[in-house]
């Protein structure tokens, strides 16, 4: 490679960073995976010639589109030996704002929900969507990334918009909403309120937790409104008192805290003034490398 090439590839990498790693990021469900990512994409770039490409920005999207598919099927021969539920890693802010990195990051309502639907979805169908759907890369550019016919991918991209139809992934768009129905599930923890628990817990409401390589003695998955509210009801008032307000990935969600740093990350779907989901993250790996504005 020519120094000419090397120079302007570092400055278009760093110009499309943002866009790169918020890319990875829906494709992955983790920074660390994503960084990951963005740096093998950045070593292949120098296997290649600046003279050949039309597009930078979308071929720096599809490169990265191909590190984060060889990534995925690599994990998900892995995650086989997983016992639990496995969630992303979240974004936290303890303020009510979100940075412009952090935007970057979670445009499109990318809050934990979705991420977990995504991680259901076949390699090729999360690429072809992620790609396609949330960054708008033509299918014909995505067809030799998952060796299919532009035909072939976008039928991958309408499979995962069907997996995703009717899932509770998009929160309430009201954050204030959001934040009254999680201080008063909060202050119902608290208290080991199962009536007022069971209240702010929709019917059907999902409940996951992610513990990493720890063993938990609690279910990793509860569903139904009873047997959430029961739980809380059980482990909220020693559990809580650990807890304050926090944005995760966007939306209203909890931290706990002991002096030790972050303990849990709790992410909760809001919808129609009924919690829909909630996700606990108790995984030591995914905790440490927070950073928390």
């Amino acid at each position: 490679m020519k120094m000419d090439d090397k120079v302007w590839f570092a400055e278009q990498f760093e110009l499309h960073r943002p866009r790169l790693r918020a890319v990875a990021y829906r494709m992955l469900g983790t920074l660390t995976d994503a960084d990951d990512a963005l740096q093998e994409a950045w070593i292949r770039t120098t296997r290649s010639d600046a003279g050949a490409i039309e597009s930078i920005d979308g071929w720096l999207v599809t490169l990265v589109g191909r590190v984060c598919i060889d990534m995925l099927r690599t994990r998900r021969s892995r995650r086989e030996q997983f016992t639990g539920s496995w969630l992303p890693e979240p974004v936290v802010s303890t303020d009510e704002t979100v940075d412009p990195e952090q935007a970057s990051l979670l445009a499109d309502s990318v809050g934990l929900a979705l991420l977990v639907v995504l991680e259901s979805l076949e390699p090729a169908e999360r690429l072809a969507f992620v790609l396609h759907d949330m960054f708008g890369v033509p299918f014909d550019e995505i067809a030799p990334i998952v060796d299919r016919t532009p035909v072939a991918a976008r039928q991958l991209a309408s499979r995962a918009r069907r997996r995703l139809r009717g899932t509770a992934t998009v929160p309430d768009a009201d954050l204030r909403t959001q934040r009254r129905v999680v201080d008063a599930f909060l202050a119902a923890s608290r208290a080991g309120d199962f009536e007022a628990l069971l209240a702010l817990l929709d019917p059907d409401v999902v409940f996951r937790v992610d513990t990493g390589s720890r063993t938990w003695l609690a279910p990793a998955l509860l569903t139904g409104a009873a047997d959430v509210a029961a739980h809380a009801a059980t482990h909220g008032p020693r559990f809580a008192t650990l807890c304050q307000p926090a944005l995760v990935n966007g939306a209203a969600g909890i931290i706990a805290r002991t002096r030790s740093g972050v303990v849990a990350v709790v992410g909760m779907t809001v919808i129609s003034d009924r919690i829909a989901e909630i996700d606990l993250v108790l995984d030591a790996a995914k905790l440490s490398s927070l950073t928390i504005r």
